[in-house]
């Protein structure tokens, strides 16, 4: 069995007052709830904790909880899932209650200001102790009161830590932190400015990395994905689908999905593709309405049980499954390019343009097209011509001339235009197109693209892309050869 993984953070009690709507009331226009009946489940860095050790992890789970009836009921949720190592906590817990009626929500409740009141002997060695840690921060004290241990950990482990806006910032060394848009663009205010959500998460990530001396940043977009940030040229993962449903605790899935990966082995790049998976997962499956209820022994992941019980929300909503920070455009199906990004721009829609040779159009060409797609409101293709193809190929290609490239291309879903260029770089044509942002693979780094400063210039944005791995024309095509053999 794997080590356990730490998390550390801020429980709430979540509950749900769910009934049904069907008319307002005589005094008042506020629509009367009937029938309601309360369902609780854990919430904040205890739904974090959850959703790890459902996912068939062992959990150690580090939280401030007191004697009061919101603390006892929390236990009782958590009994049997996970190793609990409980700090003092000063006044009552957070209790967060949503009334529902017709499966939306129409009011929360918040009761409970309770805080950590220090740490504890036996919280400072599991912190010691640990090899991955979840740093879950709702503002409650919890983090900080193990802040020095932490800043120890994060120096010899591996340190996931999921912020929030009440609490401080993450500790120096972190391996990677999640942020939401809002949260990223409130804590980057500055640097993040306005514009497209894609720029000011790219803008807002960059100036995080250096302010929190992290490894790596990622901001959740909710339903177009998330952007994760080295500090250079980020790397944009769109949603696999467009999950549809109730998006409360979604961040908190991402956040235990990705540490889960890491303390797994996965790279960080690696990690935030399946988080990303995992979010939207989620939320398709039922999120917080999936998650069960109490029952002796461990429980079922959400999504794969009976009886689903619906959850409230956590402190701020993760936006997983929810609106994007702005609607997606209309697709044009035009294939003249000029007249594509016409169309979009008088809109107000954002440019996306790629390039490449796409000889022998492949599962990982397509995999790139439809998360570039995803980074706006239409694609460019710029096409490496056939004597541009064969001048840095080789005489033996094009394998396809480019024609059939662009035609096989156009036929796309998620490609609207094509363009052929006949230099060895795109940059001709990136400045007739002036595209809001270029995309290429994450094989790729910003130094590897000539073209970025050209496209940063104007204002432009460089993003990356996952890279779909064992794909390539030139293995393809040495297979193809040896079945074609005698």
């Amino acid at each position: 069995m794997s080590a356990p993984l730490l998390v550390v953070g801020d429980a709430l009690l979540d509950c749900d007052l769910e009934g049904e709507v069907a008319r307002l009331a005589p005094d008042a226009p506020v629509p009367v709830v009937h029938g309601a009946h309360r369902r609780t489940r854990p919430g904040g860095a205890a739904l974090a904790a959850l959703l790890v050790a459902r996912s068939g992890h062992p959990v150690t789970f580090v939280t401030a909880l007191g004697e009061d009836p919101a603390s006892a009921e929390l236990r009782r949720l958590l009994d049997g899932e996970m190793d609990l190592v409980p700090l003092p906590l000063r006044g009552t817990l957070a209790r967060k209650t949503r009334v529902r009626g017709g499966g939306q929500s129409l009011l929360r409740l918040d009761e409970g200001e309770g805080r950590a009141a220090g740490p504890s002997r036996a919280a400072r060695e599991a912190v010691a102790r640990a090899t991955t840690i979840l740093v879950s921060d709702y503002g409650r004290g919890t983090a900080d009161a193990l802040r020095a241990p932490l800043t120890e950990a994060a120096r010899r482990g591996l340190l996931v830590w999921d912020p929030h806006p009440r609490g401080e910032a993450p500790v120096p060394g972190v391996r990677l932190v999640t942020p939401s848009f809002a949260e990223a663009a409130s804590y980057a205010a500055r640097e993040a400015g306005a514009g497209d959500a894609l720029a000011v998460a790219a803008r807002a990530a960059r100036s995080l990395v250096r302010e929190w001396e992290a490894a790596a940043v990622c901001v959740t977009l909710g339903a177009r994905g998330a952007l994760l940030s080295h500090g250079e040229a980020p790397l944009f993962v769109p949603t696999p689908f467009t999950a549809v449903g109730d998006p409360c605790g979604a961040g908190d899935r991402f956040a235990a999905a990705a540490a889960t990966l890491l303390a797994e082995g996965a790279l960080t790049e690696e990690a935030v593709v399946g988080a990303v998976d995992a979010a939207a997962r989620y939320v398709a499956e039922g999120g917080a309405t999936a998650v069960r209820g109490h029952a002796s022994g461990r429980r079922q992941e959400a999504g794969h049980g009976p009886d689903p019980v619906p959850g409230p929300e956590a402190d701020a909503p993760s936006g997983f499954g929810a609106s994007p920070p702005e609607e997606a455009l209309p697709r044009d199906t035009y294939g003249d390019p000029y007249e594509v990004v016409a169309r979009v721009r008088a809109r107000g829609g954002r440019v996306v343009a790629t390039g490449g040779c796409f000889d022998l159009l492949h599962a990982g060409h397509v995999a790139l097209l439809e998360a570039a797609r995803a980074a706006g409101d239409c694609l460019v293709v710029c096409l490496n011509s056939d004597d541009s193809v064969r001048r840095g190929k080789g005489p033996g290609r094009p394998l396809v001339p480019a024609r059939d490239r662009a035609r096989l291309l156009t036929a796309l879903g998620c490609v609207d235009a094509v363009l052929v260029f006949d230099e060895e770089t795109p940059e001709r044509v990136l400045r007739a197109l002036r595209p809001d942002v270029w995309a290429k693979g994450a094989d790729y780094t910003r130094d590897g693209l000539p073209e970025a400063d050209l496209v940063e210039g104007w204002g432009g944005q460089v993003v990356l892309v996952p890279y779909l791995a064992g794909h390539s024309t030139t293995a393809l095509a040495h297979r193809a050869a040896a079945r074609s053999l005698p």
